[in-house]
């Protein structure tokens, strides 16, 4: 099994102060093995806390993040017998978590996962029987796409033979909520 850490949109310091407090407390070093960020890591210090609760950090670039981190655009893993993509989405056309399009994406990428972000909003469904999940924003940084952000999170569970059990962690109204969700590669 393995624990994988998934957020983005963090906008540190320009739109958000830090991660939430009760969030940091969640996730502390030697439990989590991997972390996809779904990008806007716009600060050196939440890439090293990152680092810090895992060596094993992918990030792939958004639209507010420095072109001089070079991260890619995209990136796919392999995991537990599963083929993940991580994008951010904010080029694609038409944005902002478009069903049609993320299908499209997932095709072309061909992964079993996608995980995009963009939009600071938690979504998780199946479709085309595939699996997509937008963590939404973790520090529930302003977007004009999203008129109140929740801060949130997931932390997937990948089990070998193709399964993924998704917790979602919000913020709502200072009390951490935690919903599960499941997937199964069929």
């Amino acid at each position: 099994m393995t624990l994988v850490l998934v957020l983005g949109d963090i906008h540190i310091p320009q739109r958000a102060a830090d991660i939430p407090a009760k969030f940091r407390k969640l996730l502390v070093p030697g439990k989590i093995d991997k972390i996809l960020c779904t990008g806007n890591l716009t600060d050196r210090a939440t890439l090293e806390y990152l680092r810090s609760i895992t060596p094993e950090v992918y990030i792939v670039r958004g639209e507010f993040d420095d072109k001089a981190q070079n991260y890619p655009v995209s990136h796919r893993l392999m995991e537990e017998g599963l083929c993940i993509g991580l994008i951010n989405g904010h080029y694609m056309v038409p944005a902002h978590g478009d069903v049609d399009t993320l299908a499209a994406t997932a095709r072309q990428m061909n992964v079993d996962v996608l995980v995009t972000g963009s939009t600071h909003r938690f979504e998780a469904y199946e479709e085309q029987g595939r699996f997509f999940i937008n963590p939404g924003s973790v520090t529930g940084a302003f977007s004009p796409v999203e008129a109140d952000p929740i801060p949130s999170f997931v932390l997937m569970e990948m089990k070998i033979g193709q399964d993924v059990v998704a917790y979602v962690y919000q913020l709502v109204n200072d009390e951490v909520i935690v919903d599960r969700i499941e997937y199964r590669k069929s």
